[in-house]
């Protein structure tokens, strides 16, 4: 099968491509910036794509990729994953979002559309709050009167719900 591999984590890049290479997939690996101008003279059957890049993600090289590539297969791959992120990125045309790390079989399930869907873990509510405060708080800076206010509860309140424990999963 003909890959292209679109991350800007050389290291990660590179390794990937050879271990793909050595499954007798012929693979290019690039970073965002060569992605369209790669894939057109390339034109592979699978992209494998990361979705944060600096200057651009993931997400805004998938319609570039499907015009110059329309048959190709792109999964997206990310150690940023998120549930809004998956679902933009199937509706702008990705058959797979992998979380990094992700293995070498994995991908490979996902390039043949194999891939078994993923273990769900479902955090409790009182640990969905939790990590909501602390991204809030992270938002603000740190300031706790900040994000008591955005969070429209008493700054008394929110240190009291930081000073727990986190709950578990």
């Amino acid at each position: 099968m003909k890959i292209a591999l679109i991350d800007d984590d050389e290291v990660f890049r590179e390794t990937l491509a050879r271990s793909l290479r050595r499954r007798d997939h012929e693979v290019i690996a690039i970073d965002g910036q060569q992605a369209g101008e790669e894939c057109r003279n390339f034109q592979p059957e699978a992209i494998l794509l990361d979705l944060k890049m600096p200057g651009q993600t993931g997400l805004t090289l998938i319609p570039r990729l499907k015009e110059v590539v329309p048959g190709a297969r792109i999964v997206m791959l990310t150690g940023y994953g998120s549930i809004s992120t998956a679902m933009e990125a199937v509706k702008l045309g990705c058959s797979d979002y992998l979380m990094k790390p992700v293995d070498s079989d994995q991908i490979e399930a996902a390039l043949e559309g194999r891939a078994k869907p993923p273990e769900v873990d479902v955090p409790t509510l009182d640990r969905v709050e939790w990590e909501h405060l602390q991204r809030i708080l992270a938002d603000c800076g740190n300031n706790i009167s900040q994000a008591a206010r955005l969070l429209g509860i008493d700054r008394r309140s929110l240190q009291r719900k930081l000073a727990k424990y986190p709950p578990p999963r």
